[in-house]
């Protein structure tokens, strides 16, 4: 198997150097940039596997940066970020990114967080393959062959993870999911213990995931997890 290549975006140098070095101990390529400018152009450049993202830099925020790195070519995308506002995580997934580590982190859990990034990217080319993997629900619709899905006729554009969540919970729609179960299954998370506060990080994106296809289509039960319930019209 080729050598998995990392953008790894974050202005303050300690920080990056340590993680490059933890992830070129653990196989990876991995390309440094310090600001905004700079990542945008060794993405056009190097075409890496996943990106992580600071969103504060210079030059251009790692908002912005996303959106232009997204605009050109999908990749998968973890956020890291000093901030844990809600509003700012919300708006970090609907402009591309995939998930996020807020500091300070663990070194295993960000290296946990990517290889998870890396086999759902391998796992949805396998699934891309079934020409049959299509699923209604309501007036839903989820094809997997082509990562698609449409409300009542109408495409809705989903980031990679927020098909990937959608997905999971179409498989057994009414029935209600555990979070550490979709942890499991759509974050690739074998043991939730390896992510603090990875309930949080189902939270956000269900969150997201409501606002694209209707806050009715995806039930809380509190304390318990999500099911995906028919909506027809």
């Amino acid at each position: 198997m080729r050598q998995r290549r990392v953008l790894l975006v974050e202005d303050d140098r300690v920080i990056n150097d340590s993680l490059a070095d933890r992830l070129r101990a653990e196989g990876y390529d991995v390309q440094q940039a310090f600001d905004g400018p700079t990542a945008v152009d060794l993405h056009a450049e190097g075409a890496p596997d996943v990106v992580l993202l600071d969103l504060m830099l210079p030059g251009l925020d790692g908002l912005e940066v996303c959106r232009r790195i997204q605009a050109e070519r999908p990749v998968p995308v973890l956020m890291l970020t000093a901030r844990d506002e809600e509003a700012d995580i919300l708006v970090g997934l609907a402009v591309g990114a995939d998930d996020y580590l807020t500091k300070p982190f663990r070194m295993r859990e960000v290296v946990a967080r990517v290889a998870a990034l890396l086999r759902r990217v391998d796992r949805a080319a396998e699934l891309a393959a079934d020409p049959d993997d299509q699923r209604r629900v309501g007036d839903l619709t989820i094809d997997g062959r082509t990562r698609r899905v449409t409300v009542a006729g109408e495409e809705v554009h989903l980031t990679p993870t927020e098909f990937d969540l959608l997905a999971c919970l179409a498989r057994e729609p009414g029935r209600v999911l555990a979070r550490e179960r979709l942890l499991a299954e759509v974050w690739d998370w074998p043991d939730a213990a390896l992510a603090r506060g990875g309930t949080r990080t189902v939270d956000s994106h269900v969150k997201a995931l409501r606002a694209k296809v209707g806050a009715a289509r995806v039930r809380t039960v509190h304390g318990v997890g999500y099911a995906l319930e028919p909506v027809d019209g």
